[in-house]
């Protein structure tokens, strides 16, 4: 199996494990008399393990990064989000209805009266609407119109939410003191999973800026409207960065430290330097071009399952469109084999790194081919890919590009009937 695969077989093995686990804690526990009381504690103890399976698929350990990517991990993240509101927004309902049932109170009076009487209940309702707001952060169409940032900071309040959560498990929740078996089960399932966002996101990134004390050593121009930006340090040849992996970038100054971009590599790591190429698409990456060289920098990855780690095949299909050149130009340093690459821009003047390529591709072996012009007729089209390339289905594929150029390419490679696990693709924009 391959490592994506084995990564990914592995975790969902974790999560049913924990299901099953849960389950059987449950029944330990014993029944309520009352249906929806069951009910409902058996939705707040999944929604517990949600929680938890969430915030390891955010804690950006480096073995599951490597193997699965960044945006498979947050789409996961996002669809067990789901999971997580409605197991929780069933707890509440059920147990508030079902304790109704029970006694002379409608459900709103029933609520309030748990919250005023019941240790925890109200920590339980803050910790509801704090994932409520965050969920609606999430919603596609909000995250549209909402800044990074301000939408990072809203996601931090379910740090909060965890917190909130857990205490109130603990004074609450039958099943966590049913036995000193369940307790321990339910303290090691949270220490996990905070302990692995502390290591990945805290201790990770801080051990490995310490040790490389990265800055800014060089900004280059490379067209009108796209810069290079290289980066030195310490001891970088033990920084485990490979070529199509990006960096979540945050430029020490005073008008730029709080904020963290993701950008890929544009060159092969070697040891001594790192290289970044970014076209200026907003304030944030128009300013790059006016660092000065000695900024400090903080970088948190490397990220990433854009790499050779999953090759399938000897020879390699690389195709890139626009900035999206740059995993690709770093990838294409780093084969072995025969490669083709493929990159398309809608004007020629508009091929970033296009000199580089041109002389690795002659070093290296490979066939360079720019494509410009009109997106109609479509120069990707399945037809016109297997014209450029006849063995294309015994490559291994890379694909990068704006998100309708690369979902548009890799429907023809479906088309064409290239296995599923050697076309590779990153959505580097759920990095973000």
């Amino acid at each position: 199996m391959r490592p994506r695969g084995v990564a990914g077989a592995g975790l969902f093995a974790l999560l049913a494990a924990n299901a099953v686990a849960v389950a059987y804690f449950f029944s330990q526990a014993g029944f309520a008399s009352n249906a929806l009381i069951v009910l409902g504690r058996l939705c707040g103890l999944y929604g517990a393990l949600f929680m938890a399976f969430q915030l390891l698929l955010v804690a950006r350990l480096p073995w599951f990064d490597r193997r699965i990517g960044m945006d498979r991990l947050t789409a996961w993240h996002r669809v067990t989000g789901f999971g997580l509101l409605w197991t929780l927004v069933g707890h509440g309902v059920f147990i508030t209805f079902g304790y109704a049932q029970s006694s002379s109170l409608d459900p709103v009076n029933q609520l309030i009266d748990l919250a005023e009487t019941t240790e925890g209940v109200l920590r339980a309702i803050v910790a509801m609407a704090l994932i409520l707001v965050v969920g609606g952060a999430s919603a596609r169409w909000a995250r549209r119109r909402l800044a990074y940032e301000t939408w990072h900071f809203i996601h931090l309040y379910t740090y909060v939410a965890v917190v909130l959560a857990f205490t109130h498990q603990v004074a609450a929740g039958t099943t966590f003191t049913s036995s000193p078996t369940a307790t321990a089960y339910w303290y090691g399932l949270w220490g996990c999973a905070l302990g692995a966002v502390l290591v990945g996101r805290v201790v990770l990134p801080l051990q490995r800026n310490l040790r490389h004390r990265l800055r800014v050593s060089a900004v280059v121009p490379e067209s009108e409207n796209v810069v290079s930006v290289y980066v030195t340090g310490r001891d970088l040849e033990r920084l485990p960065a490979r070529a199509g992996q990006f960096f979540l970038w945050r430029f020490l100054t005073k008008d730029r430290w709080w904020q963290a971009n993701p950008y890929s590599l544009s060159a092969a790591p070697d040891g001594t330097g790192l290289r970044l190429t970014v076209k200026a698409s907003g304030a944030g990456s128009a300013s790059l071009r006016h660092l000065e060289p000695g900024t400090r920098v903080f970088a948190e990855g490397p990220y990433g399952a854009f790499t050779t780690l999953h090759r399938t095949r000897p020879n390699a299909l690389l195709i890139a469109g626009g900035v999206g050149v740059t995993p690709i130009r770093a990838l294409l340093e780093d084969l072995h084999g025969h490669a083709v690459l493929i990159y398309r821009v809608s004007a020629s003047q508009d091929a970033v790194l296009y000199d580089e390529l041109r002389h690795l591709a002659a070093a290296k072996g490979a066939l360079l081919h720019l494509i410009s012009g009109p997106p109609n007729p479509d120069p990707l089209s399945p037809g016109e890919l297997s014209a450029l390339v006849p063995d294309l289905a015994e490559r291994d594929v890379y694909v990068c590009g704006p998100p309708g150029m690369t979902n548009a390419v890799l429907r023809g490679l479906r088309t064409l009937g290239v296995p599923k696990p050697q076309i590779h693709f990153e959505r580097f924009s759920l990095a973000r």
